[in-house]
């Protein structure tokens, strides 16, 4: 009986440095604000997302999550697969590793491989700075950072697109790796040695960090800040004081996976009152006047769009060689 061959379709790797170079980050913003509003509509969106599955990895402190999406406005489809080991940090190691495989929609067919690192660490930024764009005083000049590594520096990164800050705060358990930060970012840079010190004034405040119990305390978040909350992504997991998260404006990437799996608002019982894409879409209000924070868990819609860009970069510097 003869059997139809047919001939595999090469795909193309595509490394952390590629990924930094071919990603506009201005692209980025606009691509992830449309997916955003998108994602809120519900079916008539055309996002395909469950939530993330996460395997625990129990004797070494670890967890191996699997992202898949697509978006049928958009025409992309991946899927990531990514560890988080949290004590990678202390012994020198990235606490995130994987890559987001990138597919045809129309055939299934697989057409790049790419760093996941880098990935996550831009498009988790970009996502906090559309949620600044709309839930922050636009005139906002003090930036804090609670926390010094990879998602600090990509967080300062994607918010001076949209703000002229004129003094940026860095507060880390490792006060060494703040004072690096600072030297980093430049002269309007400071590390500071407590937290408090750090929030106290600031227009927005972005916790990066690897806390499982909070860090940021209600009394020192000035009325009418802007909080972009990114850590404590487990439901044990907390970043934030369950009173400040009971008194803030709170608004989410997405309602579901953040009911699920953020212990800041597991274990404080606060209520979401918006997903950023509602906002976007113009049916829910951005109440930026009043203290706001945006609870970010990631989103795998986030990786499509990021890749896409990147692969549609990447090929086409390849039609013009």
């Amino acid at each position: 009986m003869a059997t139809m061959t047919t001939q595999k379709v090469p795909f193309v790797f595509i490394d952390e440095h590629e990924v930094e170079r071919l990603l506009d980050k201005r692209d980025l913003l606009v691509a992830m604000e449309t997916a955003f509003g998108h994602f809120s509509e519900g079916p008539s969106g055309g996002v395909v997302q469950p939530v993330r599955t996460m395997v625990p990895v129990q004797d070494h402190g670890g967890f191996l999550a699997s992202m898949p999406g697509y978006s049928q406005k958009g025409q992309a489809l991946a899927t990531k697969l990514v560890t988080l080991y949290p004590n990678n940090g202390k012994k020198g190691l990235p606490t995130h590793n994987g890559y987001v495989f990138v597919f045809d929609p129309s055939t299934g067919i697989i057409k790049a491989v790419v760093d996941a690192e880098s990935v996550t660490a831009i498009r988790t930024a970009m996502a906090s700075a559309v949620a600044s764009k709309h839930l922050a005083n636009p005139k906002s000049k003090v930036l804090a950072l609670l926390g010094a590594g990879v998602q600090a520096e990509s967080h300062y990164d994607a918010l001076r697109i949209l703000f002229d800050f004129e003094q940026i705060r860095i507060w880390s358990r490792g006060s060494e790796r703040a004072e690096k930060l600072a030297r980093k970012l430049g002269p309007k840079a400071k590390a500071f040695s407590s937290v408090q010190e750090t929030v106290q004034g600031a227009d927005i405040i972005c916790t990066v960090t690897l806390a499982t119990s909070p860090v940021l305390m209600k009394d020192w978040v000035k009325p009418g800040a802007h909080i972009n909350a990114v850590g404590a992504t487990r439901p044990t997991w907390q970043e934030i004081d369950p009173e400040l998260m009971r008194h803030v404006v709170l608004y989410a990437d997405t309602r579901d996976a953040c009911n699920k799996e953020s212990g800041d608002i597991i274990i404080s019982k606060a209520q979401i009152f918006a997903e950023i894409g509602e906002v976007i879409n113009k049916t829910k209000p951005a109440q930026w006047q009043e203290t706001t924070l945006f609870k970010s868990v990631g989103m795998a819609l986030e990786d499509v769009v990021a890749t896409n860009l990147v692969y549609e970069k990447f090929k086409l510097e390849k039609s013009k060689m």
